[in-house]
Parts: C-alpha cells; sequence; structure tokens
C-alpha cells in the first residue's frame, strides 16, 4: 500500500508503473545477480528519511530501489536526461535531475519538499561512482538536507555491484551482489553533531556496513 502521500501525490498509473518496473528488476537482480539485502527490519516503516548508499555501479539505483519495501525517489544528474528514451524512464519514476555541481536550486528545493512530506530519497554521498568498488571521500551536502528537514539517516552499503558492472565496462556480467542496511541514524542525534561529525559518523556505518557485505559476499562465493 502507498503512503498517504504517495496517494495525493501520485496516480494509480504511476503507482502501477512503479510496481512493474521493481519485478522487472527483480527478475534480473535475483537471477543474474543473486541479489541479497540484509536487516531490512531497520528500514523505517514511514515517514521520510535520506537513504545514503555507497556507489559502485549503474546497477545501484535500480537495485536499492528493488530491496527497499517503500518507494523512494531517485537523484539523477541533468545529463542523464539529454538521452529521451532513458530521460523518459527516469521522469515516469519521478527521478530529481541535480546539476553538475550537486544538488542546484530546483534539485535542493524538491528534494527538502519530498523528505518533508514524508518519502525517501536515495543519494549517493562519494558524488559518482567508485573507480574501484572501493569507498570514496563522502561530499559533505547532504549533512544540510538532514539539518533543514529533520529526517533520519539510513545507510545502505553494497558490495559486488563494481565486480558485476566496473565503472569502464561497457556492460555487465553475472555476479553476487549483496547490501546491507546500517543502524539508522536519528534526527535527534543528527542535530546534535556538527557537519563534520555527522559525515564521520556516516562514513563509518557505510563502510563498517561495506566490510561485511564484503565479507558476506566472499563467504557465498566460496561455497
Amino acid at each position: 500500500m502507498p503512503t498517504p502521500a504517495e496517494s495525493i501525490e501520485r496516480s494509480f498509473a504511476k503507482r502501477a508503473w512503479y510496481a512493474l518496473v521493481r519485478v522487472f528488476v527483480g527478475t534480473i537482480a535475483f537471477g543474474m545477480f543473486r541479489l541479497r539485502c540484509h536487516y531490512r527490519e531497520r528500514i523505517p516503516a514511514s515517514g521520510g528519511f535520506l537513504l545514503l548508499a555507497n556507489h559502485q555501479s549503474h546497477l545501484d539505483p535500480p537495485f536499492v530501489g528493488l530491496v527497499i519495501p517503500r518507494r523512494i525517489n531517485f537523484v539523477a544528474r541533468d545529463t542523464l536526461f539529454k538521452n529521451k528514451a532513458f530521460a523518459w524512464l527516469i521522469n515516469s519514476l519521478d527521478a530529481i535531475p541535480i546539476d553538475r555541481d550537486g544538488l542546484g536550486l530546483a534539485g535542493l528545493k524538491e528534494t527538502l519538499r519530498r523528505l518533508k512530506r514524508g518519502e525517501i530519497v536515495l543519494l549517493f554521498p562519494e558524488g559518482t561512482r567508485s573507480p574501484d568498488g572501493e569507498m570514496q571521500p563522502l561530499k559533505p551536502g547532504f549533512s544540510a538536507l538532514v539539518q533543514r528537514t529533520g529526517v533520519p539517516i539510513v545507510p545502505l552499503s553494497i558490495d559486488g555491484a563494481y565486480a558485476a558492472w566496473p565503472r569502464k565496462a561497457k556492460l555487465p556480467r553475472p555476479g553476487t551482489i549483496e547490501m546491507v542496511v546500517g543502524e539508522p541514524i536519528s534526527a535527534e542525534v543528527a542535530k546534535q553533531l556538527s557537519d563534520r561529525e555527522l559525515i564521520a559518523l556516516v562514513d563509518e556505518r557505510l563502510r563498517a556496513g561495506h566490510a561485511e557485505a564484503r565479507a558476506l559476499r566472499e563467504r557465498l562465493i566460496r561455497r
């Protein structure tokens, strides 16, 4: 069932299309990549929150959207809207366009609006895909969103997506992908931290989850 905000803001056709895309993505994710997600019970059942994940490949956004039981909002660079077919797809999923240098004013306003009305927004705080599968330093932009909306943060760590689709590869190959939902950071805790402390805490939880996801993946491969 959609949340009240989704019922008001989105038509039945849009909700049905999102569900259909999830079915299609699920067929690929579970068949070709043996996708697994751990600790999904940590995901809030209601209310807006900022979902922060490390970024390994083009597979990350659709696969994250698959494992999160509620509808999420994707943030997409404005350059992705230049391809008409892909622009149609991400527009149909209500993606939020951002400019190359950050959210931009329009992207920031729309992100704030969706968080305040109780929705989920997915961001990759590294800013771009990893060049080697390892986590890169986090950019600070997300801290302002948390301070202005008072929403919690849910960290989600990914491993295996880089091996399945490295940055320089044109197409993906079959593989194993593990995701770990980290301990959420409440809005109350976030407000007590400086920007630097909040970024450090998110970095710590993402890296811990990434290490766990990698260990789980390596164990599964060895079987």
